[in-house]
């Protein structure tokens, strides 16, 4: 048996997983355990920018009031007010390790995104997330107290209560060591899972093939309660282009002034909305997804040719180059977009330093249902949220009594053969994906979640049996976790008898009070 210890496993290694590694390194042994390579989670993706209160005129209340409104009344006030508070300071660090934000007359340059009534993000250019997580992967690859295990996917957690010993809490976990094709164990007192959301449960998304929700589905199956997980975020403009992979049209060019437009040119948004482009994510993606099927389109327009190419090449210049990779000039011409999946609102139930009901075991990030964003992500939360819970993850970390250790279990595959049909798993991946994407999308219906419910069983027999009698694979593990949290979806959204945020009924068009999470709890034993 391959086994390995350390004071902190941290599953993930996005902007939540490298900044808790970051902060845990001065006084902790840290692995960072990652199922591809650093760069290639959700956060490298990340357009848009970061949201924090830092201009003259605007303020913690204001920023804090944009949030609530989003949230569509499920935000929790004091997760908040927590993040809002501290987003200020978490810019403040990544500066300090060199992230080159823009600037205008050398001060932060701010945007301006739906949902928000100042201009509050934090941007470079746009392509934050991967400014941020070069400069974080750098700071990680030249500290000594943090060892990288690469291509290593998450198998499961180890925990008490599978061993018989449920006080025990996480005691550490089983991964896939992609290299030798062997399941490797690792110890610590403490565990973090940052392995991002779920995007990839559905058909079309804007999130990398690393989003199949693993941490969610551990941290259940480890028996930690979930949280709004009908929250799907859809992205309303991603581009719609037969050799474009979900590429995002980011949410600052609608705050430049971009505008929604048919094929005939007329801009349809102030129709739904008085905030017309510049209205929270949800009601721009139902706008988009009620017009194509009014007209029968398999795209929308989005157009910010009024800018000049000077200003599109200062702010969107990644935008520019790929749409010019595909023949579109969006200096003169609109851009194809479609509604895509792309934030999992809800995820594993945490507190204000991360802490999950298992003890030992933190989740933040996308991950974690940490109450802030409520029924729908106001734009450009995410990434300060990654932050700011990164941090008091690891001061809770740092100041947690001494834990217990135990001896672990190898992983015993003596009993399973070579899978000999893998086609059953690439067919059920794609059969998963678009059932969800019909099912379980934009706009849902009682009988569309009982079929999507009737189908999930089905899948969940065939992967355990897979699982149970072959040797596990990244693609087997990834379907296992996605037909998990398709499950969680569908629940939660059959519990919610109402039309919140993002989640949209047509049996129950109205909204319900009082406001109330969804809260499922894992089976006992």
């Amino acid at each position: 048996m391959i086994f390995h210890e350390f004071d902190v496993l941290i599953v993930g290694s996005g902007l939540a997983g490298l900044s808790t590694a970051l902060h845990l390194a001065p006084t902790h042994r840290v692995a960072v355990i990652t199922k591809r390579a650093l760069q290639d989670g959700a956060s490298q993706w990340a357009q848009g920018g970061i949201a924090a209160v830092l201009a003259d005129g605007d303020s913690v209340q204001s920023h804090v009031d944009d949030t609530l409104v989003a949230g569509a009344g499920l935000c929790d006030l004091a997760a908040t007010r927590f993040v809002v508070e501290h987003a200020p300071e978490a810019i403040a660090w990544l500066r300090e390790l060199g992230v080159p934000f823009s600037l205008e007359d050398g001060a932060l340059h701010l945007t301006r995104e739906g949902g928000h009534s100042q201009r509050r993000i934090v941007h470079a250019a746009d392509a934050t997330g991967a400014a941020v997580q070069r400069t974080l992967i750098e700071q990680v690859r030249r500290t000594p107290n943090i060892t990288l295990f690469e291509q290593h996917t998450l198998v499961d957690l180890i925990t008490g209560r599978k061993l018989g010993q449920a006080e025990a809490g996480c005691l550490g976990l089983h991964a896939l060591d992609e290299a030798t094709d062997e399941v490797l164990t690792f110890r610590a007192p403490h565990t973090v899972l940052a392995t991002g959301g779920a995007g990839k449960v559905y058909l079309y998304t804007s999130n990398p093939d690393t989003a199949t929700g693993d941490g969610i589905a551990a941290a259940w199956r480890a028996g930690c309660r979930v949280a709004n997980m009908e929250f799907i975020q859809f992205h309303p403009t991603c581009l719609y282009h037969p050799d474009a992979k979900s590429f995002l049209i980011s949410e600052a060019v609608r705050g430049e002034g971009g505008r929604l437009l048919l094929p005939d040119g007329t801009r349809f948004m102030p129709a739904h909305d008085p905030r017309a482009e510049l209205a929270p994510r949800d009601i721009v993606a139902r706008a988009i997804d009620f017009e194509m099927k009014k007209h029968g389109l398999d795209c929308v327009h989005l157009d910010i040719s009024h800018q000049s190419p000077a200003f599109l090449q200062e702010h969107f210049p990644n935008i520019l180059a790929r749409c010019a990779e595909l023949g579109i000039d969006i200096t003169r011409e609109p851009i194809p977009v479609v509604p895509a999946a792309h934030y999992t609102c809800g995820g594993v139930l945490t507190d204000l330093a991360g802490r999950t009901d298992v003890p030992g075991l933190h989740a933040i990030g996308e991950t974690a249902c940490t109450g802030l964003h409520g029924a729908n992500r106001l734009a450009s939360n995410s990434l300060v949220e990654c932050m700011v819970f990164a941090r008091a993850a690891a001061r809770a970390i740092t100041e947690a009594p001494p834990r217990p250790g135990a001896e672990l279990p190898a992983w015993d595959d003596s009993r399973v053969t070579d899978a000999d049909e893998t086609v059953v798993i690439s067919h059920n991946w794609d059969e998963l994906r678009r059932f969800m994407w019909d099912y379980v999308g934009i706009v849902r219906t009682n009988k569309r979640l009982e079929r999507a419910a009737h189908r999930i069983a089905l899948l969940r027999g065939e992967v355990q049996e897979f699982y149970g009698n072959f040797h596990v694979t990244r693609d087997l593990l990834e379907l296992r976790n996605l037909v998990q949290v398709a499950e969680l979806i569908v629940r939660s959204a059959q519990a919610r008898r109402e039309s919140r945020g993002l989640h949209f009924s047509r049996d129950y068009p109205a909204l319900a009070a009082p406001a109330a999470p969804t809260i499922l709890v894992p089976p006992v034993g």
